[in-house]
């Protein structure tokens, strides 16, 4: 089954806590702090896989939870780090944050990567917080937390030639005459309901790659029977060869209907290179209209030529012509590279905002990770988490609001009782 869309749930691995530990052992009656660090979470990591063509493997697991890292030991033993969760895709994935709907990812090659949640680094045990003036210090970290998205996937087809025309007018065939492809063929609307690849042998050392879009109604760019899914392979083609039925009621129609409905889903698309060629020449109907059909186009500025795709008739002349002009169109990132990576907000900001019981809620993505890594047992964990506070702002910033002693202060899952 061909799936070109999921949706998933993601999370990293959380980082193993530090230990607050001290060295015991027989003579050593004040052993100095040994408590070790807690090991890296596991990554959430996409990769492309050249093999895979659908994202079917999405359709029953929806959830991907990478590993936490393991909890430091005595003796300064470090957690274990725990393995980077790989998620393979196909190529031509695009990845996006299903809440937010930002572009997160464009991956297109065999082997290419993409982190989208990064795993908790490990938290540091009490070794780490010992100076000359605390020389047992009651104080470690513990493991970052995780990072968790939502991810919607699409798959648009990465072809260099795409044939377009309405339902019926010969797209199979045609790919089916040129390429080693074997797409189902049949003389009803819809035939095609996914679309389908070939390569295209050029010459004993080039070939193409051409891709059989599912035929459009009118209405499709507002999604119209299948017309989103279909229109978005269409925005990785360079070249489009439009195919005209030439027992259609009427090819001219249908020329001006599938453009329109081109550039209602992306104005670009109606600016890619087109072939026209009107289909099924070998049938005396179509030999009629033939002149009529290219007077009209030809007024309108564009050059059409005919074939038959099932006579196998001009089918090779119309794929070099594609060619001639796939060596002119430049390549998809050299007009519009998609980014890999988000940019991130700056992770120090906060916000205050007000409670209905009136307490105050502070929301901010640096504060909110140093409260859940915090050891609210640990009189030292405490200290420095207020040291944090004062170094964000945050501190300062209350105190402009009015907070006053005692009042309620709620940070993530956390609450705190304010104290001059």
């Amino acid at each position: 089954m061909f799936i070109d869309q999921a949706e998933i749930y993601v999370r990293s691995g959380k980082g193993g806590d530090g230990m607050v530990h001290f060295r015991r052992e027989k003579y050593v009656p004040r052993g100095g702090p040994d408590g070790g660090d807690g090991g890296k979470g596991g990554d959430v990591i996409f990769e492309v896989k050249g093999s895979l063509s659908t994202l079917a493997n999405f359709r029953h697991v929806r959830r991907y939870i990478a590993d936490d890292g393991k909890m430091g030991g005595p003796n300064n033993r470090f957690g274990k780090s725990a393995d980077d969760l790989i998620i393979n895709i196909p190529p031509g994935t695009v990845l996006y944050d299903a809440d937010t709907g930002e572009i997160l990812g464009d991956l297109t090659e065999d082997g290419q990567q993409l982190m989208v949640c990064k795993g908790g680094r490990g938290g540091r045990g009490n070794t780490h917080f010992k100076n000359s003036r605390h020389q047992a210090p009651r104080t470690a970290e513990k493991g970052e937390p995780s990072e968790e998205k939502n991810i919607r996937m699409e798959l648009k087809l990465i072809a260099d030639i795409g044939l377009i025309g309405v339902p019926n007018a010969g797209k199979s065939t045609l790919l089916a005459a040129l390429t080693n492809a074997q797409p189902k063929i049949g003389a009803y609307p819809f035939t095609t309901l996914k679309p389908n690849l070939g390569v295209a042998p050029i010459d004993d050392y080039e070939s193409v790659v051409l891709a059989d879009i599912p035929g459009l109604i009118e209405g499709a760019a507002q999604g119209a029977g299948l017309g989103h899914e279909f229109l978005r392979h269409i925005q990785r083609t360079r070249v489009l060869i439009h195919l005209l039925d030439g027992m259609g009621e009427d090819p001219i129609a249908d020329f001006s209907q599938i453009n329109t409905e081109l550039s209602l889903f992306d104005e670009h698309l109606a600016e890619k290179p087109q072939i026209i060629a009107l289909n099924k020449i070998d049938q005396p109907e179509v030999q009629e209209i033939w002149e009529i059909v290219k007077e009209e186009l030809e007024a309108r500025g564009h050059k059409v030529m005919a074939i038959s795709a099932l006579a196998r008739t001009d089918i090779r002349k119309l794929l070099m012509k594609a060619v001639e002009e796939l060596s002119k169109t430049p390549t998809l990132e050299e007009v519009a590279p998609l980014p890999v990576y988000r940019v991130e907000t700056d992770p120090n900001e906060f916000e205050i905002s007000r409670e209905d019981d009136g307490g105050w809620r502070i929301s901010g993505v640096a504060i909110e990770r140093a409260a859940k890594m915090t050891y609210w047992e640990h009189y030292g964990s405490i200290r420095r988490f207020q040291k944090i506070m004062a170094a964000l702002g945050i501190e300062d910033a209350l105190r402009k609001e009015g907070i006053e002693e005692g009042d309620t202060v709620y940070i993530a899952d956390f609450e705190l009782e304010w104290q001059e």
